[in-house]
């Protein structure tokens, strides 16, 4: 089966079903898990190829499929959907509905709601879950880029619900419904920024071509009788 550019509202229910049965109560993802994990390796540093990555979406073993077809479309399902959450991170904000990301929310977002609402949090789970595949990688990366770590410190929250101080002696706070809803509407924008990130780091660079001029042991241009490196040529 090849895959298609991003799943049909059907393929995606059909998704879901497969991993409620086969996945999460087996240790795996949920969808809004994968979800999240599948953005992680979309942007991460270093390339993850599928055989890297779709063990860890079942838990630690794997199912059995009813037949060779099942298997095939499970594998084409997974990749169908990676492809629809690598057109979101290139697309950035502005989405189409079919290119949103897949996390649960209430029937009407804005309304009022308990704080406890974990909304947000599989989705999370499972971007941290992908970040663990390149963890060196991520490290250097958040290392030089404190924008990076922003946004690691945002997902953070969605994850465990807590605001932590960089006072240490102070409590964390927890975070609000709003909170949750304001991170995750700000997904798709955190996932193009660091999409572009990954192809800048990936891209080779052409190192600048010194402009021509003459050798470091020739006579300078100048007339001094001097080698150019020991004249105009000193750095």
């Amino acid at each position: 089966m090849t895959p298609p550019p991003y799943l049909s509202d059907d393929q995606i229910e059909r998704l879901a079903d497969l991993l409620d049965q086969r996945a999460a109560p087996f240790q795996g993802f949920n969808l809004e898990a994968l979800d999240g994990y599948l953005s992680a390796i979309v942007v991460s540093p270093g390339d993850i190829p599928a055989s890297e990555w779709q063990p860890a979406v079942w838990g630690p073993k794997p199912p059995r499929w009813e037949s060779p077809a099942e298997a095939e479309e499970v594998a084409m399902l997974l990749s169908g959907h990676l492809n629809g959450v690598t057109a979101r991170a290139r697309q950035g904000e502005d989405l189409p509905d079919h290119l949103s990301p897949l996390l649960w929310l209430p029937e009407d977002p804005m309304a009022e709601q308990k704080d406890d609402l974990d909304v947000g949090r599989d989705w999370a789970f499972g971007f941290f879950r992908g970040v663990e595949l390149r963890s060196d990688d991520w490290d250097t990366w958040l290392d030089k880029e404190d924008w990076i770590d922003e946004i690691f410190a945002l997902l953070e929250q969605l994850g465990t619900g807590e605001i932590t101080s960089d006072n240490p002696q102070e409590a964390a706070t927890p975070v609000t419904y709003r909170e949750r809803v304001e991170i995750v509407a700000s997904l798709p924008g955190m996932l193009a920024d660091l999409y572009v990130h990954r192809i800048e780091q990936l891209t080779p660079r052409t190192p600048a071509k010194r402009a021509d001029g003459p050798d470091r042991n020739d006579l300078c241009p100048c007339g001094s009788g001097k080698k150019y490196k020991k004249c105009h040529g000193q750095n």
